[in-house]
């Protein structure tokens, strides 16, 4: 199964526990995601549930063409505002590897997402990720930035 690797980062202009708060919440997911993919938690979850090893938090999405896909994550791993990571169990990828690292930096935080995933069906999957799941996977962390901006501000250096 060939793989593929992307890495996003992101400076906000908040503290780490804030940063931690906002995105260990399953339920703000949905606030940074694309209107368009009708992306809605269907897990009992609240928006005081924090994020903790062994949870699954499963969904439905509509990455394309409208068509509703049921998705399920299981969170691996958590070091409490440091990195969190969540594995698909199942849903639209054959493999989905998704590390959230956060880091005090001066004058806000640092959050660096590594993706690994693996896409179904072999040779039609490689050309799928070619077409378009990389594509749209780049303008959904893209958007990300965008929203993640509109909610906690634009990060400047701090001058000294």
């Amino acid at each position: 199964m060939k793989s593929y690797h992307l890495e996003f980062s992101q400076k906000m202009p908040v503290s780490l526990t804030e940063a931690w708060s906002f995105f260990s919440s399953p339920l703000n997911l949905a606030k940074i995601t694309p209107k368009e993919m009708a992306f809605t938690v269907t897990s009992n979850t609240t928006a005081a549930t924090q994020m903790y090893p062994g949870m699954i938090i499963t969904y439905k999405v509509s990455p394309l063409l409208g068509i509703k896909l049921d998705w399920m994550t299981e969170i691996t791993q958590v070091q409490h505002e440091k990195y969190f990571i969540d594995e698909q169990r199942f849903g639209p990828y054959k493999f989905w590897h998704h590390q959230h690292h956060f880091q005090e930096i001066p004058g806000g935080v640092l959050m660096k997402d590594i993706l690994t995933y693996g896409m179904p069906l072999g040779i039609l999957g490689q050309l799928a990720n070619g077409i378009f799941v990389a594509n749209k996977l780049q303008q959904i962390f893209s958007y990300r930035k965008q929203k993640i901006e509109a909610l906690f501000g634009t990060y400047t250096t701090p001058t000294s």
